[in-house]
């Protein structure tokens, strides 16, 4: 277990917006009746950065994400079970580029959805409870971690449906997980137990090469189980529900009203151990409520998190004490945001609510830009 680092005193940010970018709402989309829980822009194939797919209830919608403002439904996927509710999806890809995606929720099922056939790839059974984050690998997009309330994240092939690895154990995380953006072998994960963990799977790799020529039944792969982690952090005091990378640093979130940037420090030759120094405090009012995701911009400029009041908190990354860019607020936008979704540039802001609307803000200084 990792240990604060003393000495050092974090800055917090002000909630007095500088407004350096302003936003203005220009569509909202009335999905339904049924709470979205996520919404996530194609940061995988630059064919597609102006598409998006949001997730809510036994429903996957596929959208582009037009210039002058519009939203055009593209696919419409429900699920056979109706049952079904589906609280995470992100964005994949097969072997030979075609657009997949791959959604979760509380029945456990991972389904994996071939985009350009507009049909069900594969479904990913392995999970004993619900999933609540799916991830795609920045630099092999054919693999994803699902994290599910059984207390363990998988290693996933979506192309072939192997499950490659297990990483479980005591106090096995259940929320968020991401790749690290440079590092391909090493991962991030959070839970319920406030801490966050760091994963190599560097030791495991020929697994997962493995996984992309396997030609027997999925069932029948050699999945092997990671118990240990090489890094474990309590920056956090209640239970985390969102981390990301910010290069080598982690933005991370819990039901604390506030968003941590830290550095884990790890210890050469003893893993598990180190320390954790809390550089930045992001205020957000009212994110008391678990699964309040935020999301960043491709170029990880800006930061953007909606919360219980169906108001969107905008910070500026770059900026050393944090600086809060905007507030976005409207009278109808009163449910809460779950999750919201910054495109390429973060010109484009989507917010998931839980009455089942997505919202879109764009960038005033927007013109005749891309997204």
């Amino acid at each position: 277990m990792s240990k604060i680092a003393l000495g050092n005193e974090s800055l917090t940010g002000s909630l007095v917006p500088s407004n350096t970018k302003s936003y203005k709402l220009t569509n909202r989309v009335q999905e339904g009746k049924k709470p979205l829980y996520s919404i996530v822009f194609n940061f995988i194939d630059s064919r597609f950065f102006n598409y998006f797919v949001s997730a809510g209830g036994y429903g996957i919608n596929l959208y582009n994400c037009l210039e002058d403002g519009g939203i055009s439904l593209l696919q419409s996927y429900t699920d056979e079970d109706k049952e079904e509710s589906f609280y995470t999806v992100s964005w994949a890809c097969g072997v030979e580029g075609n657009p997949f995606v791959a959604a979760g929720g509380v029945k456990g099922l991972i389904r994996v959805l071939n985009v350009k056939d507009q049909m069900l790839h594969k479904t990913l059974v392995g999970h004993g409870d619900s999933v609540n984050e799916i991830k795609t690998h920045h630099m092999k997009p054919q693999l994803v971690l699902s994290a599910s309330k059984d207390e363990s994240v998988r290693l996933w092939n979506v192309e072939t449906g192997i499950c490659i690895l297990i990483f479980a154990g005591t106090g096995g995380h259940r929320y968020e997980v991401d790749f690290h953006p440079h590092d391909m072998h090493r991962f991030v994960s959070c839970g319920m137990d406030s801490t966050i963990k760091i994963w190599s799977m560097k030791e495991f790799w020929t697994y997962v090469e493995k996984s992309y020529t396997w030609k027997e039944d999925p069932s029948k792969f050699p999945t092997k189980f990671v118990q240990f982690p090489v890094f474990t952090a309590s920056v956090h005091t209640n239970y985390v529900d969102c981390n990301r990378w910010f290069g080598d640093y982690i933005l991370s979130k819990s039901v604390e009203d506030e968003i941590l940037l830290w550095e884990p420090i790890l210890k050469e030759n003893s893993p598990g151990e180190g320390t954790s120094d809390v550089l930045l405090r992001y205020p957000i009012p009212n994110t008391s409520l678990w699964f309040i995701k935020f999301s960043c911009d491709l170029s990880l400029n800006y930061l953007s998190i909606g919360n219980q009041k169906g108001k969107i908190y905008v910070w500026d990354l770059k900026s050393c004490p944090p600086v809060l860019v905007t507030l976005l607020s409207h009278s109808l936008s009163k449910s809460v945001i779950r999750q919201t979704a910054m495109s390429t540039s973060g010109n484009t802001i989507l917010a998931a609510s839980e009455d089942g609307t997505i919202w879109r803000w764009d960038a005033v200084t927007k013109v005749a830009e891309s997204l």
